[in-house]
């Protein structure tokens, strides 16, 4: 099936190019799809995307005038796709529904110690032969209260880390999960979790009822000196409310892969330019923020598996079957 691959890096490539043996005609472009760069899709039965490509109305109505008949989503969030819109005018959606659920859950635990034992900066202080351990103090993560927001798979591994460490775990989902339940952890509220949680950990979608969940209302029933650690979606923090509970020193410390306007920076190269969002500057200016970019699912095994269910998602919609990869309404 011919596919235009937006947002397509090498590793993108490689992955896709060694799962796809020749079965299906991949056209790869790193721009980003939006609406002008819409019309680059024309002629191409479908499209594959990644977290920060738009598929919205406008989007979307130039895709189908266009021809294409299916968006690829390589990955396991869509919230960047107007679901009614395309089902409206007759475009299938599907995703990644698994990958690597280690790859999050081990980054999350990467920000998690870095920041907690301030390795990054240790590692900078050696390397200019700076051997003084003044301001490096951390803590034991073990004995610890760690509140889980969201225990799907990455949650639930994030979770079972924890667990390793000895940590107390409080969680938060619509369903329960028995997995987590067997750890010991413990079902309450989003409130609850910030009022006694030493650190917190988001693994929820982005949906309506998540945007903006951590807010100044969240933030000010934590307790002082907790630890706040975002690998799912930018906008689940209100970045402003972040930044004054920041400024106070109330948060010991953040740790993000996403951020919330990272559509416009992420997964580019600005090192020869100039930083337009001053939002994002004023964040990397505390010391006790650590931002990656997007980078939390990039292993090895989470790329081949995200590049072998895309391929198949091609070939099922090619055949005329539909998968559990589907997306409905």
């Amino acid at each position: 099936m011919r596919t235009l691959v937006f947002s397509a890096r090498p590793y993108d490539r490689h992955a896709l190019e060694q799962a796809n043996s020749g079965q299906h005609e991949l056209v790869f472009t790193e721009t980003l799809l939006n609406e002008q760069s819409a019309v680059m899709a024309q002629g191409f039965p479908a499209v594959s995307l990644f977290v920060n490509d738009r598929a919205n109305e406008a989007v979307l109505t130039q895709l189908v005038e266009g021809g294409t008949q299916l968006i690829a989503q390589r990955s396991t969030g869509y919230n960047n796709i107007d679901l009614p819109t395309a089902k409206r005018l007759g475009i299938t959606a599907m995703r990644v529904g698994y990958y690597s659920p280690y790859s999050v859950a081990e980054h999350a635990v990467a920000l998690l110690q870095t920041l907690n034992r301030k390795t990054h900066r240790a590692y900078n202080r050696v390397r200019e032969s700076n051997f003084l351990l003044d301001g490096l103090v951390g803590q034991d993560i073990h004995g610890k209260t760690v509140g889980v927001i969201g225990t799907g798979k990455i949650g639930t591994a994030f979770a079972q880390i924890m667990h390793g460490f000895g940590c107390t775990l409080l969680g938060y989902d619509l369903v329960p999960n028995p997995v987590c339940v067997g750890l010991g952890m413990s079902y309450t509220t989003p409130e609850e979790i910030a009022r006694q949680a030493d650190i917190i950990s988001l693994h929820v979608p982005l949906t309506p009822e998540t945007h903006h969940l951590i807010d100044t209302a969240f933030l000010s029933k934590t307790k002082p000196g907790v630890i706040l650690i975002n690998t799912s979606r930018g906008k689940l923090v209100d970045t402003a409310a972040l930044m004054d509970f920041l400024r106070t020193g109330h948060l010991r410390a953040v740790g993000l892969d996403v951020y919330e306007e990272e559509e416009s920076l992420f997964f580019r190269d600005f090192s020869q330019q100039i930083v337009a969002d001053e939002m994002f500057l004023r964040l990397l200016s505390f010391p006790n923020v650590l931002v990656t970019a997007h980078q939390a699912f990039l292993t090895e095994e989470a790329l081949t598996t995200i590049a072998e269910t895309t391929l198949q998602n091609l070939t099922d919609f090619a055949e005329g079957r539909t998968n559990a990869n589907t997306l409905t309404l």
